[in-house]
C-alpha cells in the first residue's frame, strides 16, 4: 500500500501559509491533511480493486471532493471529503483527474507510487450521481485528550449521513494520530516564529495515542447492509512535531499492528473486495 507513505512524505513539505508569515506543515484550519490522505486511499483502492479499475476505464465511476450529502430520513447534510461514485452526467473536457491532483496538493510521490500511478487508469472528476464510496479523514495532532469528543461526532455523523443517503455506500473513516511528544500549535503561535521563541505544546506519550485509538474502537462498525457504521476504518499514527522536520510513519505498537482491525492495508483490503461483491454488476 502506498497511502501512509505519502502521507507522511506530503505532509514532510510545509505547504500552508499563515497570515503571520509562518509556513506550516500541519494547520487545523487546512485540509490538506484529509485532501492528501483520501487521495492515497483512492489510489490504494484503484491499485487493489480490478472491478474499480475496469468502472474507470469504462467512464461508469468518477469522483467527488467535499461532496455534500443528505440523509434522506432526517435530513442531515455533511461534506464527505472525497467520494467515489456513478456520474450524473459525462465528465467535462478538461476535468481534473487524480493524476493532476499531484501538483495540486502537493503530493509526494517515490518511484515505484508514481510508476504505478501512470499504469492506473485515470480517475476523473464529475458531477456526482449515485454515491458508491464515501471518505472521511480526521486527524488528532494535539491536545488529544479534548479532542475526542468532536472526533467521535464528527466521524460517527459521516457513516450515518452516507448510508441515511444510500444503505448500499460503503463508508470508509480514516484517522491520523501524532504520537509526537512535543507540538507547534498554530493556534498557539499566532506570531511570527522565526526569531522568536515558539509555544510548545507537550504530550503524555504513548498514553494519548492509545486514548484515542481507544475512541476510534468505540466507533460503530458494520459488516452487511442495514446496520449502523463504517464499512471500514483505518488508522496511521505518525510523528509529527510540526516543525519544518520530517514526520515519520510509526509501525510499532500502540500503531495497529499488520493485519488488525484498525490497520490501513486491511481496510484498503477489505474495501477493495466489498466493493468487487457489492458492484459487480453496475
Amino acid at each position: 500500500m502506498y497511502g501512509p507513505t505519502i502521507l507522511v512524505d506530503s505532509l514532510s513539505v510545509p505547504r500552508i501559509d499563515d497570515k503571520f508569515g509562518n509556513r506550516w506543515q500541519y494547520h487545523p484550519r487546512s485540509d490538506r491533511h484529509s485532501k492528501v490522505a483520501c487521495w492515497g486511499i483512492a489510489l490504494d483502492l484503484l491499485n487493489a480493486s480490478a472491478l474499480l479499475r475496469r468502472h474507470v476505464e469504462q467512464g461508469t465511476v468518477v469522483f467527488g471532493v467535499n461532496h455534500e450529502m443528505r440523509d434522506f430520513a432526517t435530513g442531515r447534510k455533511k461534506d464527505l471529503d472525497l467520494v467515489l461514485a456513478r456520474p450524473a452526467l459525462p465528465p467535462s473536457d478538461g476535468a481534473r483527474t487524480l493524476a493532476s491532483l499531484v501538483e495540486k496538493y502537493g503530493i509526494v510521490l517515490k518511484e515505484d507510487a508514481r510508476s504505478r500511478l501512470e499504469q492506473l487508469p485515470d480517475l476523473t472528476e464529475g458531477r456526482v450521481g449515485a454515491v458508491l464510496v464515501a471518505l472521511e479523514a480526521k486527524a488528532c495532532m494535539t491536545a488529544h485528550i479534548k479532542s475526542l469528543p468532536r472526533l467521535y461526532d464528527e466521524l460517527n455523523s459521516s457513516h450515518l449521513t452516507v448510508h441515511g443517503a444510500s444503505e448500499n455506500a460503503l463508508a470508509i473513516g480514516f484517522v491520523m494520530v501524532n504520537m509526537s511528544e512535543e507540538f507547534l500549535s498554530p493556534g498557539l503561535n499566532q506570531f511570527e516564529i522565526a526569531g522568536h521563541t515558539p509555544e510548545v505544546s507537550f504530550h503524555a506519550q504513548p498514553r494519548s495515542t492509545q486514548r484515542v485509538l481507544q475512541k476510534v474502537a468505540e466507533m460503530p462498525r458494520r459488516t452487511r447492509t442495514g446496520q449502523h457504521g463504517f464499512d471500514g476504518l483505518g488508522v496511521v499514527v505518525v510523528r509529527a512535531r510540526n516543525d519544518g522536520k520530517p514526520v515519520q510513519l510509526v509501525t510499532s505498537a500502540p500503531a495497529p499492528e499488520l493485519g488488525g482491525l484498525f490497520d490501513y492495508d486491511s481496510m484498503i483490503t477489505r474495501m477493495a473486495n466489498e466493493y468487487d461483491v457489492k458492484f459487480r454488476d453496475i
